[in-house]
This record gives structure tokens, sequence and C-alpha cells, in this order.
């Protein structure tokens, strides 16, 4: 094998190939890390191979941000309530760590991109309807407010966990059970806490 010549073999599925080794670098090194002809050299394909599929780094990025929101509706969708919608996104956050580092910062990914405002449109649908479910005493006078507030808990959360900030915290504590905990002082059946 002449070890000179342009790697021209295709994949079955090189466009995959290319995501999954872009989800690698993310979740080891950051965002920062990614480099197109570096994901070339691991999928052994020319340079020009992954800008065929993607065009370019944001183009990959905003890839691996729609195919999150994706799963991440997916996993949203099958929770009963407000509390586990947290607890899944937790979940989401802990099994997709390079999906969740790229989904919310907008300046890594074309926000205009179709197929990333769908996914997103039915992620933030199925976290609204957690908070819809709610009853009003549980939710205070102001919907929105409400969603801000269960979002800010479950992203801090889920932050916090992937970052190791809540090591000493969690004491070896499943962290599906530290939220559910967490978000009964929030978000009781009854109301608010406090009221």
């Amino acid at each position: 094998m002449n070890s000179q010549r342009e790697r021209t073999y295709h994949h079955g599925d090189l466009r995959r190939v290319i995501l999954d080794a872009a989800l690698d670098v993310i979740a080891t090194n950051g965002p920062g890390a990614l480099s197109l002809r570096d994901l070339a050299r691991r999928a052994d394909v020319s340079h020009a191979a992954p800008a065929h599929h993607f065009k370019d780094r944001t183009g990959l990025l905003t890839a691996v941000a729609a195919e999150g929101y994706a799963l991440f509706a997916d996993a949203l969708a099958g929770a009963p309530d407000l509390r586990e919608r947290g607890v899944a996104y937790v979940r989401f956050a802990a099994t997709h760590p390079a999906h969740f580092q790229v989904m919310f910062q907008p300046d890594l990914h074309r926000t205009d991109d179709p197929d990333l405002l769908a996914a997103r449109t039915r992620a933030t649908e199925a976290l609204r309807a957690g908070v819809a479910d709610l009853p009003p005493s549980g939710r205070g006078e102001d919907d929105r407010l409400a969603g801000v507030a269960a979002w800010s808990l479950a992203h801090g959360f889920a932050t916090l966990l992937l970052s190791g900030n809540l090591s000493d915290a969690m004491e070896g504590r499943d962290p599906e059970a530290v939220f559910r905990s967490l978000a009964g002082l929030i978000f009781t059946p009854e109301g608010r806490a406090g009221d």
C-alpha cells in the first residue's frame, strides 16, 4: 500500500465517523480543540473529506448541537413531570457531555440552522410542558419565570456535576437522586417552597 497516495476509500457513513470523532475530542479537550484536519487524520481520510460533509468547523459544531438537541428532546419527552424532566436533563448531560458543551454555546454554531432550530424547539416545548403541568400554586404568577427557575436548577446542577465541582457535596451519592432532592426544595406538589 502506497502511504503517499491520497486516502480515498469510503467509510460506510463518513459523516457519522467524523461526528463521533468530534464528540470524542470535545468530551476530552473541549470544543476549542476541534480541528477538521485532525478529524480527517483520525478517520484516515483526506483533509478535505470533513469539509465535504460539514463545510467548516462551525458547520460541524452546528451538526453536533442539532444532534444534541434532538437527543435531548427525546430524553425529556419520556419524563412524566417537571422533576423527572430535570432528572432527564442531568442524565443527558452526564451521558452526552460533548453535545451538552456545544448546545448551550450559541457562539460556536449557526443558530439559524433549520435542523438545529427544529430540534431546539422540540426540546424547549418538552421543558415548557413540564412547567405547564405544575399546579398554579407550584409555578407562581409567571410560567416563564418558573421555567427559567427549573432550567437554571437543572442546567446549573448538570454544569457543576460535569465540571467536578459537586464531588465533595455529592459524597458518592447518585446525582439523579440528589437532583430529585434539590428539585423538591423548590418545586413541590403543593406549591413553591416557602408558600
